[in-house]
């Protein structure tokens, strides 16, 4: 901008400055790779219609005392709509049923739920109450946040916008 309007200036001396002043600079986004072949072919599934394909994961924060919580964040891919968001200390397989249960009666169960492959969602208990159920469930590999695209943009937005800019004092704030 300063360029545009006609100052010489270096672009890492301006990122100099704005760090020192607790700015946010914005940070080059790497270019992304498709998600799926020209072909047609799908090298994960896409979000057709509603309920179609919901997908979850955690994130993690800290209250002002130093205590972690974390956050059971819930989306329906299709619309993007985030369906849930739990808030607490611990979360075990059996909080993730119970929100998924909620979810499963306001909204109708899901044809495919994508998580990773984190200790909450491995759980036996989560995986056989699916499959009883009838939804299928699609891993992502491990070291491949990309393949939960949907679910990790919403984190991020969730964590610039919202735990970046507040201390939570209680879990309950929180």
């Amino acid at each position: 901008m300063l360029v545009a309007e006609g100052w010489r200036v270096n672009v890492k001396r301006v990122y100099r400055i704005w760090r020192r002043e607790g700015l946010k600079v914005p940070i080059k986004q790497p270019k992304r790779g498709r998600l799926w072949l020209n072909d047609g072919s799908c090298v994960r599934l896409r979000p057709e219609r509603p309920n179609h394909v919901w997908s979850y994961d955690f994130v993690q924060d800290r209250t002002q005392d130093g205590r972690a919580f974390r956050m059971l964040v819930v989306l329906d891919e299709f619309t993007r709509r985030c369906l849930a968001i739990v808030v607490a200390r611990k979360l075990r397989a059996d909080d993730v049923l119970q929100c998924l249960a909620d979810l499963f009666v306001a909204h109708g169960p899901p044809e495919h739920v994508r998580s990773d492959n984190g200790p909450e969602f491995a759980a036996i208990a989560v995986r056989d109450w699916l499959g009883r159920i009838g939804v299928k469930t699609l891993y992502i590999e491990p070291g491949s946040p990309w393949e939960n695209g949907y679910c990790e943009s919403l984190n991020s937005k969730l964590r610039d916008e919202l735990l970046n800019g507040e201390i939570f004092t209680t879990i309950r704030e929180a």
